[in-house]
């Protein structure tokens, strides 16, 4: 066995995903998982869901007028820290509020709340979580969740080619 060590400094400028991976192997060594948070969240009644890409695209409908929660969404698009099974990713708060640019962690749980509230109302279900969190800072999505909104994230990001290259080729095209 080989024991590295590594400075603060060290573990915060390097990359997200050595990071998330540091993290993963301490959560791992102390035995800490994030059925902790499923197991909050059955505490108070309400259950994390996996969104299947129509719901996903639904939640995206409902909260397309909130642009910083439109952010928070997709931020559920990286790739997070696969726990249990069945899997839940994990994200850190902290992560989320620095790349979404948000003032604070009361207008990220804002958002969050939003995110939830769009995807009860889809489901006519007030038990029903897209997220959900644990005392550590980490918020949970399934990993169903999480694919489908990569998913969706790629089809915006190629609709939007595709109209802007047609929108360039119509205003290049020669007068007639």
């Amino acid at each position: 066995m080989i024991g590295i060590t590594l400075t603060t400094d060290q573990i915060r400028n390097a990359p997200p995903q050595v990071r998330q991976w540091i993290e993963h192997e301490v959560i791992a060594a102390l035995g800490i998982s994030a059925g902790t948070a499923a197991a909050q969240a059955s505490q108070d009644g309400t259950h994390l869901v996996s969104c299947s890409a129509e719901e996903v695209a639904a939640v995206l409908e409902k909260i397309q007028g909130l642009i910083p929660a439109l952010n928070v969404f997709f931020e559920f698009g990286r790739p997070g820290v696969a726990f249990g099974q069945p899997a839940v990713m994990a994200f850190r708060l902290i992560d989320i509020l620095h790349h979404t640019r948000l003032q604070n962690i009361e207008r990220l749980m804002v958002c969050l709340e939003a995110i939830n509230q769009a995807l009860t109302e889809i489901r006519h279900d007030p038990s029903a979580r897209f997220c959900g969190f644990d005392n550590e800072g980490h918020c949970f999505v399934t990993q169903e969740t999480q694919r489908n909104i990569a998913a969706l994230w790629q089809s915006v990001l190629a609709n939007q080619q595709v109209s802007g290259a047609g929108e360039a080729s119509r205003s290049f095209a020669p007068a007639a």
